[in-house]
């Protein structure tokens, strides 16, 4: 499908804040032929029941999060219901599963719902037992059809999960559509909040429904396998979560990193349980290869360890090894945002911005963190926007006289770049690893 204008604002909107678009990628994907179909192979054994993960591997700027949010895309056009979640210190501990849990059903998304789809995928799966009802000779009119729809829900709930949900997973969703066939939308909204994790669900919402609390770390994942259940049953294809960013649990305190990957080997040892479910996580080499990451947590090395040969590394693997850019790959993605620039005068801006200013651009980003051409595709990409922009705004604008590299913006691993820094203060320790533990689960 072609791009729309609003794609085109989308991608460059984002690209002007240093930002991966969420849309619109087809456009400028470059050079990722091979890992983009290994990520397809694996969708096709989600789609087939399996439950799987896969670990993206690569340096800063190598691209990880434009291959995962790509692989939603794809996953989506597939028929698959898909969350991104970026790890973060401030608002999610990985050895939180309720906090993990609630992250992905706020990042829920569909082809037509990207965000915050669950409410889409409860109606489109209780339609689906309503319509299973009148199939079989129920009558949408009589009075008692409601209760035979919330007695259904039950039943569906204990039948998809073979009797492991939680009892307040059904007991919500029979209340919720009670709730919506009474007209009590605010209400039943609330109950979607509750199962979506939400900790700021009044108490008497939820004693009206029988339940207590709120959901836990020891039960989300329970609350998860429920939820992937509803999703196939509402007529998608499976379920799909990308955890980007995890080499931020290195910057994390050493009690805390160890807890969470200890939450990542558990995810693993578990994943065959939970059919259709596809874990997309990404990392750094620091994350994968150090003790002070998976590297210290024997079990999971040993799950997930990288191999390769002298010149051979299969993608089939655990881990799926995402190469740095080089010049000539940052210029053909350039040439491609070129050509979708929403420009007024397309031949004007292909005269002054050509390939030469292009290589040259390549040149002085790089030079600028220290001839490491690896990591600078965000400020590559940042500043050719912004070269475009100029070009189109202010007509005496040369690129080729007057543009000048300075760094903008930049993250706090690019700051420690141009500064000479690791990615990570080291810490005493670090060399130890981590014993084996049980998050609750």
């Amino acid at each position: 499908m072609g791009l729309t204008r609003r794609d085109v604002n989308h991608i460059f909107e984002r690209l002007r804040s240093g930002v991966v678009p969420e849309r619109g990628l087809d456009a400028f994907a470059v050079g990722i032929e091979r890992q983009r179909a290994e990520l397809g192979r694996v969708l096709d054994l989600a789609h087939a029941g399996e439950g799987v993960f896969k670990f993206l591997r690569g340096g800063y700027g190598c691209g990880k999060t434009f291959m995962s949010r790509l692989a939603v895309l794809d996953a989506q056009a597939r028929g698959f219901a898909t969350s991104f979640v970026v790890v973060s210190d401030n608002d999610l501990h990985f050895h939180r599963f309720d906090e993990l849990y609630r992250k992905i059903v706020q990042e829920l998304g569909t082809s037509s719902c990207p965000r915050g789809a669950l409410a889409d995928i409860v109606d489109r799966w209780i339609a689906k037992v309503e319509n299973a009802l009148v199939a079989a000779g129920a009558n949408e009119e009589a009075p008692g059809f409601d209760a035979q729809v919330q007695k259904r829900i039950g039943e569906e709930i204990t039948s998809l999960t073979g009797g492991k949900a939680p009892e307040d997973f059904a007991r919500v969703l029979r209340e919720i559509f009670a709730l919506k066939q009474a007209g009590k939308g605010a209400d039943a909204g609330a109950l979607l909040s509750w199962l979506s994790g939400s900790g700021n669900v009044a108490a008497q919402q939820k004693k009206s429904a029988g339940i207590k609390g709120d959901i836990t770390s020891a039960e989300a994942l329970d609350y998860l396998h429920g939820l992937l259940e509803i999703v196939k049953a509402a007529g998608y294809k499976g379920l799909v979560i990308v955890i980007d960013e995890a080499e931020t649990i290195l910057r994390m305190r050493q009690d805390v990193r160890g807890k969470s990957l200890n939450g990542i080997r558990q995810i693993c040892d578990a994943a065959d349980r939970y059919h259709g479910l596809l874990w997309i996580f990404t990392g750094t080499p620091d994350f994968f290869d150090t003790k002070r990451g998976v590297a210290g947590l024997q079990p999971l090395h040993d799950r997930i360890r990288f191999l390769s040969q002298p010149g051979y590394v299969s993608l089939r693997q655990a881990q799926l090894e995402l190469k740095p850019f080089d010049a000539g790959r940052l210029k053909e993605v350039a040439l491609k945002l070129r050509e979708i620039y929403p420009a007024s005068d397309p031949p004007g801006l292909e005269a002054r911005v050509t390939p030469e200013f292009i290589e040259r651009l390549v040149r002085e980003v790089t030079k600028g963190f220290g001839g490491d051409v690896g990591i600078v595709p965000r400020q590559f990409l940042r500043q050719l926007v912004n070269v475009f922009d100029l070009t189109i705004e202010f007509p005496e604008y040369d690129p080729e006289k007057q543009f000048k590299f300075e760094p903008q913006g930049t993250s706090d691993y690019e700051a420690r770049k141009l500064e000479g820094k690791p990615p990570y203060d080291p810490e005493p320790g670090d060399d130890k690893g981590y014993p084996t533990t049980s998050v609750e689960f």
